[in-house]
């Protein structure tokens, strides 16, 4: 490992994620696909930290303060100070910071970490994933240490496993990806996007809710386990069917298979009224299909277009509709 390089910043890139299919169900062993956003970016940047100054709440928002512990400051969603004092809902990224710092040999030079992001967190976008992935990038950069792509999986999984428990890999692995990914029996492999279309997502302005979601199907599965895993099975051929039609250009079955998804999502009761709401009002806008993305009791619809004018009409659909913030994503193409 090198000592420090003496760039002026080290600067960290990655994106937004959307689970395309498999919710749930990928959980119990099912194939999932998710899509990286290239376009809703996650922004990390690391450089050397002034000298301490003190910091009160009602300036904290854009005040530096060098942490007396361990010399680190954060600046990440609404918190700005020592890393050590950053709240349990920044617990993923204190672990990215600390384990790319471990990386990179760190030799207790004082720094300050800052996120920047265009999408929301615990909306189902893989925000923690990103986070944690931007910052180890940033920290490897500003030392001008490489990793391989493994090596910086692995220690974004190490701070995703903070996040989410024992946490799939998923969201680490697209959001920062350059193509579609698919999951399938602890095995991640690229899918190529043969067909031009247009994602919608639609915030609820509901935080997802997806360990609360995981726990309440566990135990509805153990009460009644042949209707639950039925359901969860047709998750899951409706996952692997669908790598077929994203690499031969199907869009229309595309936009069937997801309502289709949306609809056994909400038999297992992971959805709710709103998020049902935004996927008709999309349908009904013009949408090929529509369905929640992530561990729903909240977050973000997503919903398919075949032009980028119907992509236009759906958005208004759903801001119509209640959604709070929408964006449009072009895919394929």
């Amino acid at each position: 490992m090198s000592e420090c390089s003496g760039l002026a910043s080290g600067v960290g890139e990655t994106c937004a994620k959307v689970i395309l299919f498999g919710e749930h169900s990928v959980v119990y062993g099912y194939s999932a696909v998710a899509i990286p956003l290239k376009n809703l970016k996650m922004r990390a940047t690391v450089k050397r930290a002034n000298a301490p100054i003190t910091s009160n709440a009602s300036n904290a928002s854009n005040t530096s303060i060098a942490d007396e512990k361990n010399g680190i400051t954060l600046k990440a969603l609404d918190f700005c100070g020592p890393l050590q004092n950053a709240p349990k809902r920044l617990d993923s990224v204190k672990t990215a910071i600390y384990k790319a710092l471990q990386f990179a040999n760190w030799r207790g030079e004082a720094l300050q970490v800052e996120t920047a992001c265009d999408f929301p967190p615990e909306r189902g976008l893989g925000s923690s994933a990103a986070a944690a992935g931007a910052v180890i990038r940033a920290i490897l950069d500003f030392y001008s240490i490489e990793a391989s792509e493994d090596e910086l999986f692995a220690l974004t999984q190490e701070a995703e496993n903070v996040a989410h428990g024992k946490a799939s890999g998923l969201d680490a692995k697209a959001t920062a990806a350059a193509r579609a990914v698919r999951f399938f029996g602890g095995e991640f492999s690229n899918i190529n996007i043969r067909m031009h279309a247009w994602l919608v997502l639609a915030d609820s302005g509901c935080k997802g809710q997806t360990r609360d979601t995981v726990e309440a199907l566990r135990k509805k599965r153990d009460l009644n386990p042949h209707e639950v895993d039925a359901l969860l099975e047709q998750l899951g051929e409706i996952a692997i069917s669908a790598e077929g039609d994203l690499e031969l250009g199907r869009p229309l079955e595309i936009g069937l298979k997801m309502s289709r998804a949306h609809e056994i999502l909400t038999q297992l009761g992971v959805s709710t009224p709103l998020l049902d709401a935004l996927v008709r009002a999309a349908c009904k806008g013009g949408a090929l299909g529509a369905k929640l993305t992530g561990g729903g009791g909240g977050g973000c619809v997503i919903a398919l277009a075949q032009s980028c004018e119907d992509a236009l009409k759906v958005k208004l659909a759903l801001e119509r509709a209640g959604a709070v913030k929408t964006w449009i994503v072009e895919i394929g193409g």
